[in-house]
């Protein structure tokens, strides 16, 4: 095969793909607020949803920020981003349930955490709002994921929503618009390095 035959056999094959894409994208009209869920074991999930509060932010939207579990206020993220106008950011955790040891007070936390995130998605003005590691929340019944569900479905028509952590319910899963699974490989702090600056914290 010649050159000049490989590359008209590239160009046959990128027209066919290219009729394929504009067909989806012509199919794609509906416009609204979507739920997408980043779960797994992997590393990338709350990172994922910042990559998204900085492209909402680009667009000029305003953002909300609910970390159920973080206790810490000294990430590079709520560094960067809660100094960004049209960001609300809310640290709601205590650490996690082997650090405080005290189910009846990690109950209380999360409710008490999940009052903010809900008035927070009644609000209009919020063009994205992640709630991130809510799934552990969930998982151990510290909230009612039914509930928590219909909240998230009152929400303005218009408003985004992304949840983080390990072990999405399967309600949440089929509540979802777009759901990601990130998957362990391998993973540095196996083999002993701690977790760094601008890497993990």
């Amino acid at each position: 095969m010649t050159e000049a035959d490989k590359a008209e056999r590239h160009r046959q094959r990128m027209q066919r793909k290219k009729a394929v894409v504009d067909a989806g994208i012509e199919r794609a009209t509906e416009e609204r607020g979507l739920l997408l869920v980043n779960t797994g074991n992997g590393k990338g999930k709350s990172s994922a949803a910042f990559g998204l509060l900085a492209r909402a932010l680009g667009h000029g939207m305003k953002v909300g920020v609910a970390q159920f579990i973080k206790s810490r206020t000294d990430t590079g993220e709520e560094a960067f981003f809660s100094k960004q106008p049209g960001v609300e950011w809310h640290v709601l955790g205590e650490g996690f349930t082997w650090e405080t040891q005290n189910l009846e007070r990690d109950i209380a936390t999360a409710q008490q955490g999940w009052a903010v995130a809900r008035r927070m998605l009644a609000d209009a003005s919020l063009g994205l709002v992640v709630l991130d590691e809510l799934t552990y929340l969930l998982k151990y019944g510290w909230l009612d994921t039914q509930a928590v569900l219909a909240d998230i479905a009152a929400r303005p028509p218009m408003q985004h929503v992304v949840v983080t952590g390990r072990a999405a319910p399967p309600a949440l899963i089929e509540a979802a618009d777009t759901v990601t699974e990130m998957n362990e490989i391998k993973h540095a702090y196996r083999a002993g390095v701690k977790a760094q600056k601008g890497m993990d914290l």
